[in-house]
Formats: structure tokens, C-alpha cells, sequence
């Protein structure tokens, strides 16, 4: 009996055709599936006694064999047939999906800009944890305790109550510590990096923003050389014609002190409410670096003498594309993000 059902299924698979690959899966269901018929002859085999165990089993493993290749040799089959394959054709002639292409951040955009015009200056680029101590955030840049500048920023504390607390930084000028400390003088470096403030935020200010900072040290600097490195980068950033005007301002890591402007490339001069109609704009903070700051970095403030200079990037950004609102960097509206896509290629 079980012999006429071997002959029957082996003619059942000499004659199996398939025009599909769900047929295919049909026919190893019907065959080798867990109710199939080549599994039943298996079920029935272990009823056998030895004597027919020894006679069929070989028989029964061929038959199982012969299945599985003949299911596969359908399946192949189809599979190196287009004409047979499931679903629409593929036309390889026809151009891709289109992807569209995301843009970067208007501040790394900033950023990148400023860093390419010092690096053209001659300057490295340096950066530090953000994460820092006390002492290379304050004490090394003149800020002794209980010194009310230290109020001009009002800092997030990670750790208090310790002689050297940590926080995170409210300006990148500790890297420019960390560099005075580890290089060797002359010294030119910018230090682009996220700051922390403990500050309200608004249209105008938020509590964490990016700086970058500039410091060069070397024999015979003067506030001269650091005039001319502010005028040659506000050209370069806003355009050929810009002028500069220098204010008297107060920094406990330098001395003398400025605040910067520059002739609004909007209105040119003549007064907007993006200048307020003074017909400038501020853009950073310099000064020479106090002899106190170089000496606790280990460098001879009688030899040697440099300058400093900081600015905020979204500052930098919201002048270069009027944007009105500081928020905006922060929400990830891809309305506004897109505005910074670059323009397609022709």
C-alpha cells in the first residue's frame, strides 16, 4: 500500500506545474507541510515493524529529497522568468525617486563662515568640554570669588559647594584658558562652541546659544593689530563695504575693553528697525588680554601680549538673514529650515 503511495506522489511531482510563486508555496504545503502528503507517509512509517522500517526507509527519504528539489527547481525557475513574476515590472530605463535634500542649520552655516575666514587669517581651531570647572570658566580669567561680574552671568551649577564646583560653561573663553595652558606662545586660535546661561527665554535671548571666540598672543600686540583682524573679518562676513566703530566696554579678562559695531548692510547707514535707526549693529565683545589672565597660564605678561575677541553665532545669523526672532533656531520648523536649502543645480 504505502508503496502505490510513493509511485502516485513521485508521478504527482514529474508532473507539477507552476505559473506563480504563491502556486509554488501551494505545492510544498501539499507535499512536505506539516499535514502533507509526503509527511503522512512519514507519519505512518513509524507504525511499521523493523522489518518494513529497513525496507522503506531509504525509499521515504529519497521521496522527501525528490520533493524539496522539485519545489525549488519551481521556484528558481519562476524567479529567472520575468515574464512569470508576481507584480508590476520593473522599467530600469525610467530615472529614479527624486530624494529631497535637507540643508544645514543656519547657525552651522554662521559658524562655518567664520571659522573659514580665520582660517584664512592663519588661525587653529580649538575647542573644550562643555562641561568645565570653575576655575578655567572664572578664576583664570580674572573673575576672583565674589567678584560681582561674576552676576553678569548667571550660571547653571553642576556640582556646588565644592572649592573648584562644576557648571556649564557660560563662555567658550575657558578653551581659550586650556590653549594658553598646553600651547606655546605665539598662540592664534578661535574657539567655536554651545554656552549656557541661565537666562528668560525670548525673542532676544535664550539659555543656551554658540560662541566663538578668538585669541592671539605673540610679542608686540597691539589693540592696532586687533582693530585690523575685526575690520578684515567684519569685510569678509558683511561685504566689502562695511565700517566698524569701536565703543569703551568693561570685561573682567581684558584692558582695555570695546564693544563692536557695524555699519548696517541693510539701510547702509541711513536708520531701520533692524538697527534701531542708529544705522549700526552690534556684533562682538574684544579687548587686550588683561596681564593677570596671561600670567595664570604661565605666559610672561611683560613679554609677551595678545588680544581677545567673542561673538554669538544666532547674533551673527539673525543680522545676516534679518531673522527676528531667536526662537526660531531652536523649534525645528522645517518651514524655516528649508529657507537655508541650497539652491538646486541647473
Amino acid at each position: 500500500m504505502i508503496q502505490e503511495d510513493i509511485e502516485k506522489i513521485l508521478g504527482e511531482l514529474e508532473a507539477l506545474k507552476c505559473k506563480t510563486q504563491k502556486e509554488v508555496e501551494e505545492a510544498r504545503v501539499r507535499f512536505l507541510g506539516k499535514k502533507g502528503e509526503v509527511t503522512a507517509l512519514f507519519d505512518e512509517f513509524r507504525t511499521f515493524d523493523k522489518e518494513n522500517k529497513a525496507r522503506f526507509g531509504k525509499v521515504l527519504n529519497e521521496l522527501k529529497q525528490k520533493a524539496q528539489a522539485r519545489v525549488e527547481a519551481l521556484r528558481e525557475e519562476l524567479l529567472s522568468d520575468p515574464s512569470q513574476a508576481e507584480g508590476p515590472r520593473s522599467d530600469l530605463s525610467l530615472p529614479g525617486d527624486p530624494f529631497e535634500l535637507g540643508s544645514r542649520h543656519p547657525v552651522s552655516i554662521v559658524r562655518q563662515q567664520i571659522v573659514d575666514i580665520f582660517r584664512k587669517f592663519g588661525y587653529d581651531v580649538a575647542e573644550g568640554p562643555e562641561i568645565e570647572d570653575d576655575y578655567h570658566v572664572f578664576e583664570a580669567l580674572n573673575f576672583p570669588a565674589n567678584h560681582p561680574a561674576r552676576d553678569m552671568q548667571d550660571t547653571f551649577f553642576v556640582s556646588a559647594g565644592h572649592l573648584n564646583p562644576l557648571l556649564l560653561r557660560t563662555h567658550t573663553s575657558s578653551v581659550q584658558v586650556r590653549t594658553m595652558e598646553k600651547m606655546d606662545v605665539p598662540i592664534r586660535v578661535i574657539c567655536p562652541g554651545r554656552v549656557f546661561r541661565n537666562e528668560a527665554i525670548s525673542a532676544r535671548a535664550h539659555c543656551i546659544f554658540n560662541q566663538v571666540e578668538g585669541l592671539y598672543i605673540d610679542e608686540n600686540v597691539s589693540f592696532a593689530d586687533l582693530k585690523q583682524a575685526i575690520l578684515l573679518f567684519a569685510r569678509e562676513m558683511f561685504g566689502a563695504d562695511t565700517q566698524i566703530r569701536m565703543r569703551p566696554s568693561y570685561f573682567p579678562f581684558t584692558e582695555p575693553s570695546a564693544e563692536v559695531d557695524v555699519s548696517c548692510n541693510i539701510c547702509h547707514g541711513k536708520g531701520c528697525n533692524i538697527c534701531k535707526g542708529t544705522g549700526w549693529l552690534e556684533i562682538l565683545g574684544c579687548g587686550m588680554v588683561d596681564p593677570n589672565v596671561l600670567e595664570a597660564s604661565g605666559i610672561d605678561s611683560k613679554k609677551y601680549s595678545g588680544f581677545a575677541f567673542g561673538m554669538g553665532l544666532e547674533r551673527i545669523a539673525m543680522l545676516k538673514w534679518r531673522v527676528n526672532d531667536l526662537r526660531h533656531y531652536f523649534e525645528n520648523d522645517m518651514r524655516f529650515l528649508h529657507e537655508f536649502a541650497p539652491a538646486p543645480e541647473v
